[in-house]
């Protein structure tokens, strides 16, 4: 924008022409934001989440479940997008009795329009299909906006990663997914 006012300050472009540059560049990223998505795809993206326990039942040689709240941001691996630079927050619970060991739970998925998308994942569900997607599968139940009338499946790995700094037991995990979606 600089470079487009110093050259209309020296003269060499006329008035008109610089306003009508400088509209023209207020309406790209209206353009871009206003663009239809999709009806259907399969996208591989990755969750960034911070994992924060809530509270929890530990019994010792019995068994522990601990509820969870993540939070996080999505980022499209083909750079396109859907699914990319979406907050996430999610509930969980964590079971751990025996030879019980899962996690159960439901997310949010909001974009910068406000337009959601709603999951439940169950860490025992394991797309066989995809085996490096091998630690549980989200299955989309619905969402708001241009995602009202999304359906699918995102099978998802767990890439855990060093616990962070200070108290309260928070955890980082990248979640990549890949999801087969439409929207009906």
């Amino acid at each position: 924008m600089k470079s487009i006012i110093a050259t209309f300050a020296t003269g060499m472009i006329p008035l008109p022409a610089a306003l009508l540059s400088g509209f023209v560049m207020s309406l790209a990223p209206g353009a871009v934001l206003g663009a239809t998505i999709e009806k259907k795809g399969t996208t591989p993206y990755v969750t960034h989440f911070i994992f924060r326990p809530l509270m929890s039942i530990d019994i010792p040689g019995l068994g522990t479940a601990t509820a969870l709240e993540a939070v996080g941001t999505t980022e499209n691996m083909k750079g396109e997008a859907m699914l990319d630079k979406m907050s996430a927050h999610c509930t969980a619970v964590s079971v751990a009795s025996g030879e019980k060991n899962y996690i159960d739970g439901a997310c949010v998925l909001a974009d910068k329009d406000g337009d959601k998308i709603f999951s439940t994942f169950d860490t025992r569900d394991i797309d066989k299909s995809q085996p490096d997607m091998d630690c549980g599968t989200h299955i989309i139940t619905g969402g708001t906006g241009k995602y009202k009338g999304i359906t699918g499946s995102e099978p998802f790995a767990c890439m855990p990663m060093p616990a962070l700094a200070g108290p309260g037991g928070y955890t980082a995990m990248d979640i990549p997914h890949n999801t087969t979606w439409e929207i009906k």
